[in-house]
């Protein structure tokens, strides 16, 4: 991986730097009152119900072959399930992106990654689930083992659909804003 690393410096920095679209105001404008519904914890948690059900059915069959020794054959349709989780994430962040700009709120960014992030809460939630109703462990130390795989394969949904939805947010609010025309 060294070389990969040299590589891609060398391609980073030969890169010109991002610039904005427009110009900013170096003294941030306040924000106004929100409604009850734009509150950044509802909609993070309601901007993740979306991406996790889109994963939730393949998600079964998953934790059954992983835990349970079946064997898991449908990989096709585990890349189109795959498929449909980036354009979820990709919409519902786009969407409720849109309704905090349109509502003046500019702090978009951790929201964004937070919005389509918070599926892997529901991810976790459902494989707590999963180990009181389909399996039957007994011993702490299995129960431990469960959790903190778990824990770490939530993190790593987590990481993917946050990264998702930071780009599509940002993709979005540069082409907004560079249609803006200013005078």
């Amino acid at each position: 991986s060294v070389p990969l690393v040299f590589v891609g410096g060398y391609i980073g920095f030969k890169k010109p730097a991002i610039e904005d679209p427009v110009k900013t105001n170096k003294i941030p404008r306040q924000i106004p009152e929100q409604a009850w519904y734009m509150n950044p914890i509802f909609s993070i948690l309601i901007g993740g119900i979306l991406p996790f059900g889109a994963v939730f059915i393949e998600l079964f069959f998953i934790l059954t072959s992983i835990w349970l020794n079946q064997f898991y054959y449908i990989f096709g349709f585990l890349f189109l399930v795959f498929i449909i989780l980036l354009i979820t994430c990709a919409e519902i962040t786009i969407v409720l992106c849109y309704f905090q700009l349109c509502s003046e709120d500019y702090q978009w960014w951790w929201r964004s990654y937070l919005t389509s992030g918070s599926s892997a809460l529901y991810l976790f939630l459902y494989a707590t689930f999963y180990f009181f109703t389909k399996l039957e462990i007994t011993k702490l130390v299995s129960g431990m083992l469960y959790f903190g795989y778990m824990l770490i394969a939530s993190y790593a949904f987590f990481v993917l659909t946050g990264t998702i939805g930071f780009y599509a947010c940002f993709w979005f609010t540069r082409l907004i804003y560079s249609s803006v025309k200013i005078d």
